[in-house]
């Protein structure tokens, strides 16, 4: 106990100088440099799995204190850190006992001293294998058909572990059978097996994989306790009776008999078959049993198959049949003859034995109980005849004859939907059909003499065929069976077909320019269209047609009579018949008229033109110089003095002479109504010398109230005007009567 205190002391009491020291260094604050570090790995970078392993750091320091100054070290497993400790030693080590799989891979070490630092480089440790796995069963006895439980682990490993189990026999050479799994989270796994029909004792081997980096490591094989397996029931075996031989006509008896083990849960099912067929077969029971008369036919291997669900036992045997008589065989005179003719059918056995014969019809009916069968065929003997022949209980029937007995095709009908009319480009349906002749019955197609489409009915309906005909058309129908008598031809179809109005065009006759009072004739035409054609003509622009006709031509004209300008204008027009739609009626060409006058009326027109153009040139002629004379007279008369006042005699003579005097100038008293316009009526001034001449006039009409003849002095007045003007006369009269 002292011993242990004093121990106990003198270790606190070098920590005590440990701290003093350390205290001292901080104080003079020593210097200090890490020379190196590496790692040491003991016994080798490469053990094997369960070997020890030592990591050792090493550190080397230099410093200017009396003792060791402390520092940290730090391991680390790829990059990541699994230690940390303080120390004051140049060595730190770090040790793993038994080292497994997931102990491999890359070390390292680093030293930090204040504020220093330095580290190894890396260091690769390999362990190679992996550890053997422990196997363990839930059972070491199991019945067939039942399962095994194999727990395998590896329990110093991590995982993932990928484990292999493999079943296998004793004494027995070759894997039955081998699972693989791979466990992510555990270092075990646990697989389910199932016993096999023919195991007997088993047993469990097992391998451990896991990947250490690029490496795979793996175990040695591990080997489970053994396993006793017992039948749940026997190989199944055959009992045939009668033994030995077997005659046709004898009961036959095929049994297939088992042992169940008393400790099985359910009864197997047990299956009889004949060439993959099966003839028999039983449930929960140790005995399954196919009985029949034995025939030829039942010659041949048989298996037995016994099944669970997991399970399945087989065994097979051969069984041969004596033949009592051979199969018979069935004949006719004909396999395809007329209706009318004679069939005959007979049946015999090879060897001739007595037998009974029928003769039958495939659907049951018996024709005859007779080996021969003669009559005259009609349509209803047409079929499969067959033919049977018993010797006691063992009845055997032939092979099968097809009797085809033909009737005669009548004449065929041919026809079409008439309800429509048949409109170009658009499909007609043609039916042909015979009511009565045996099928199939061949039916072909004439178009024009030229066969369309042919094709064989097997059913007694109509052959279809399609067409699209373009023009009028003749159809013809012939049909064919198995009647020795020549084809048979329909009656003529005749299809007239409605050609649409497809392309219109107008045309005038003559010429597009029309002389004025000649005749206007536009020409409608069309395609190969069918009549009746509806034709109209219209004005561009004009909704109404000026012109409609109904014709069974492909033509209409529309004629006007002494064309004038009014009946220029562009024209069209459009034509259809009932093959046409009416919102897509079928318009020609625009066509344009042009009437123009004819040369002799232009002739005439000119004359008429000119002359009215020459008689207005004339009447302006004639105003312009009447109006030009009138504005000369309106100056005379301004000038000219009041005439003194006369008696009715003289006034008269006066106006007279005034008349005769002015009449050859064109006067009129109209004028003299003018002559109190002012002299400015004229644009230029008149300069006048006024001559005066004395003329003596004789009157030869005698005056009334007067009885003596007068006489008259008249004074000429002759103005002189400016030279551009003509000279004017006027006369100006005085009067001497006798007497006073």
């Amino acid at each position: 106990m002292q011993l242990g205190w004093v121990q106990g002391g003198k270790m606190w009491l070098g920590a005590l100088v440990t701290l003093l020291l350390w205290s001292n260094l901080e104080g003079q604050e020593n210097s200090f440099t890490i020379n190196s570090i590496h790692m040491v790995i003991l016994p080798k970078q490469e053990v094997q799995n369960g070997e020890n392993l030592t990591l050792k750091c090493i550190v080397d320091i230099s410093t200017t204190s009396h003792v060791k100054l402390p520092h940290r070290v730090l391991f680390y497993k790829d990059d990541v850190l699994f230690r940390n400790v303080s120390s004051v030693e140049s060595t730190e080590s770090y040790f793993i006992p038994q080292a497994r799989v997931y102990n491999a891979g890359t070390y390292k070490c680093t030293v930090i001293l204040k504020n220093k630092e330095k580290t190894t480089s890396e260091y690769e440790v390999l362990v190679e294998g992996v550890s053997s796995p422990i196997v363990t069963l839930d059972k070491k006895e199991a019945i067939e058909g039942g399962v095994v439980k194999v727990h395998c682990s590896v329990p110093e490993e991590k995982a993932p572990v990928h484990f292999t189990i493999e079943k296998l026999e004793h004494d027995a050479k070759g894997v039955k059978q081998k699972r693989e799994k791979t466990s992510q989270d555990l270092n075990s796994v646990t697989l389910d097996f199932t016993v096999e029909e023919q195991d007997r004792v088993i047993y469990f081997m097992c391998q451990a994989r896991i990947i250490s980096g690029k490496r795979v490591e793996t175990s040695g094989m591990a080997k489970s306790d053994l396993v006793t397996v017992r039948e749940s029931f026997s190989n199944p075996k055959f009992h045939i009776s009668p033994e030995g031989t077997i005659t046709e006509g004898d009961e036959l008896h095929i049994k297939c008999t088992i042992q169940v083990t008393p400790m099985v849960q359910s009864f197997p099912e047990i299956i009889i078959l004949k060439e993959k067929a099966i003839v028999a077969h039983r449930q929960h029971s140790n005995t399954a049993t196919y009985s029949v008369m034995a025939m030829v036919e039942h010659n041949g291997n048989y298996t037995c198959k016994v099944e669970t669900s997991r399970i399945s036992k087989v065994s097979s045997i051969a069984v041969n049949i004596t033949e009592l008589f051979s199969k018979p065989k069935l004949e006719s005179s004909a396999k395809c003859l007329d209706q009318g003719e004679s069939l005959s059918l007979w049946c015999s056995i090879p060897g001739a034995p007595p037998a009974n014969f029928t003769i039958q019809k495939k659907e049951g009916m018996i024709v005859s109980q007779a080996q021969n069968f003669t009559k005259k065929a009609s349509k209803w003997d047409s079929g499969t005849y067959t033919c049977k022949a018993g010797i006691g209980k063992v009845v055997k029937e032939s092979n099968t004859v097809q009797i085809t007995v033909c009737e005669m095709l009548s004449k065929p009908r041919i026809f079409y939907d008439s309800r429509s009319e048949v409109i170009k480009g658009q499909t007609i349906k043609v039916n042909c059909q015979s009511i009565n002749g045996s099928l199939p019955i061949f039916y072909s197609l004439l178009k024009a003499s030229t066969i369309l489409e042919s094709r064989n009915m097997v059913l007694n309906e109509p052959a279809v065929f399609k067409d699209n005909p373009t023009e009028d058309v003749e159809y013809q129908c012939i049909v064919n069976n198995c009647h020795s008598h020549s084809q048979m031809m329909s009656e003529l179809l005749r299809v007239t077909v409605i050609a649409p109005v497809e392309a219109v065009k107008l045309m005038i006759l003559l010429n597009k320019m029309v002389e004025s009072g000649k005749d206007i004739v536009l020409q409608c035409s069309v395609n190969k269209a069918s009549g009746p054609i509806t034709y109209k003509f219209y004005r561009e622009k004009e909704v109404r047609p000026f012109y409609q006709v109904i014709l069974n031509d492909t033509q209409a004209f529309w004629r006007k009579p002494q064309a004038s300008k009014e009946q220029e204008g562009q024209y069209y027009c459009t034509a259809s018949n009932r093959a046409n739609a009416a919102k897509n009626v079928p318009q020609s060409n625009i066509l344009t008229i042009r009437v123009f006058l004819a040369p002799w009326k232009k002739g005439v027109i000119a004359l008429v033109v000119i002359g009215v153009i020459i008689a207005i040139l004339a009447l302006g002629a004639r105003y312009y110089f009447l109006k030009k004379a009138k504005a000369k007279q309106m100056p005379v008369e301004m000038s000219r003095p009041a005439v003194p006042l006369l008696t009715s005699n003289n006034e008269k003579m006066l106006s007279d002479s005034s008349t005769e005097a002015n009449s050859p100038y064109g006067y009129n008293e109209d004028i003299g109504n003018h002559a109190m316009k002012p002299m400015n009526e004229n644009k230029e001034p008149l300069t006048l010398d006024v001559e005066y001449t004395e003329v003596e006039v004789t009157s030869s009409e005698p005056h009334e109230g007067l009885g003596t003849k007068g006489t008259e002095t008249v004074y000429s007045e002759i103005r002189k005007t400016n030279p551009d003007f003509m000279g004017n006369r006027y006369s100006r009269t005085e009067g001497s009567l006798d007497g006073t």
